[in-house]
């Protein structure tokens, strides 16, 4: 089965995390099969960058994100929608 996980990247106590689509029973930082995007949760606010369109055709597909990136989903996926309804007011 699928999951979208976080990888640990960065140097030692200073981490950032790739989100990624991976084996579920795979290492943590083993392969992976697409890079979906990054999560830095060392600055302040956390920075958090994904491609949605991407996430939502692997969760179709039957990958399951892990609970700390269906938070991180669900904060973009506001973020994106604030951001759209904000231009459209403008316009």
């Amino acid at each position: 089965m699928l999951a979208i996980r976080l990888m640990r990247m960065g140097a030692k106590k200073q981490p950032s995390y790739r989100v990624v689509v991976k084996e579920q029973r795979s290492k943590r930082d083993g392969a992976y099969l697409e890079n979906l995007g990054t999560y830095n949760p060392t600055r302040d606010p956390a920075e958090v960058k994904l491609d949605l369109e991407r996430v939502r055709y692997w969760i179709a597909r039957g990958a399951q994100p892990s609970a700390t990136v269906a938070r991180l989903i669900k904060s973009q996926s506001k973020a994106a929608a604030a951001n759209e309804s904000a231009s459209e007011a403008a316009a």
